[in-house]
């Protein structure tokens, strides 16, 4: 396997905070690696630090075959970096936006017209050529923001939460993208908080607190949750919740709607009586049975202990 990341140890520390905490990585070319956790575990810090921006308090990383941040300045015309807030020209037009970065690149004068047409169609803008970038809808500046990331067609994209701001319909579509670019063997590293975006990761990694904690493929960390996964319905959602949660052996309980999604401990021989048994106990009628787990539950058994 050809690695695009590789990192040993990296770690950096703001004071006293460890903001990333000795994170091993190995990371494979040509494909979307996810970084997924909570505000605050360490997903931008692990970015920049990655891209070069950010010096390492400890630890090495390895992007493209070159030593960051020790030779980053050559590593920048190789990758392409979308940070998580806009940050184009609202009063320059989406065209003048590309034909700015277009010349900050350097990139060849006489292809300039054709690669940034080419650029406006692959990302529905054609139509929005002379519109200045802040009158665009979320969306829009979304799209935008990634033709001008992948202007100069990198082997490395780095994406900082690109959707956290823009409708369901507009994620579908980027994620669209981003399947194209990895089509191309371009390797996209991205960070999210939602379920949904990491379920379509080639390969995942969660953090928390800065640590890593669990990585792998999502099917397979699915299948290697450590836990029974008991669904359970009726009428008093409430009362079987607070009834479970105190059980042994339960080591989470989540309300959806009127159905609880229990984790129970692989310990536990038959977990669907167990939770049957418990709640009979307390005069609660209910069905329960067991269901496959879910990403959230991988994140719930990863982030328990931190």
């Amino acid at each position: 396997m050809t690695l695009a990341i590789e990192t040993h140890g990296l770690t950096r520390r703001f004071g006293d905070l460890v903001a990333v905490d000795h994170v091993n990585l190995s990371i494979p070319k040509a494909c979307v690696y996810g970084f997924l956790g909570p505000n605050g575990s360490g997903k931008s810090t692990m970015i920049r630090m990655l891209c070069g921006l950010l010096q390492p308090s400890e630890g090495s990383a390895n992007v493209l075959d070159t030593r960051v941040p020790e030779d980053s300045a050559a590593l920048l015309a190789r990758i392409g970096y979308m940070t998580q807030k806009f940050s184009l020209y609202d009063d320059l037009t989406v065209w003048e936006n590309l034909d700015f970065l277009y010349r900050i690149y350097r990139l060849p004068g006489h292809d300039r017209k054709r690669r940034i047409n080419e650029m406006l169609k692959r990302f529905w803008l054609d139509d929005r050529v002379n519109q200045f970038a802040g009158t665009l809808s979320g969306g829009q500046r979304q799209r935008l923001a990634l033709a001008a990331a992948s202007l100069h067609e990198p082997e490395l994209m780095f994406l900082d939460e690109p959707t956290s701001a823009v409708d369901p319909e507009s994620r579908r579509q980027f994620w669209e993208f981003l399947f194209e670019m990895v089509d191309c063997g371009t390797t996209i590293l991205v960070s999210t908080h939602f379920m949904d975006e990491a379920e379509r990761c080639h390969e995942l990694a969660i953090l928390d607190e800065g640590k890593l904690v669990a990585a792998g493929r999502p099917d397979q960390m699915k299948k290697d949750l450590g836990a029974s996964v008991i669904e359970v319905e009726g009428e008093d959602s409430r009362a079987m919740r607070n009834t479970l949660i105190e059980l042994d052996g339960v080591l989470s309980c989540a309300q959806l709607g009127k159905r609880l999604h229990v984790l129970v401990s692989p310990d536990i021989n038959d977990p669907g009586q167990m939770v049957r048994d418990r709640l009979a106990d307390k005069g609660l009628s209910a069905h329960a049975s067991r269901v496959d787990a879910s990403l959230e539950d991988v994140f719930v058994m990863a982030t328990m202990d931190t």
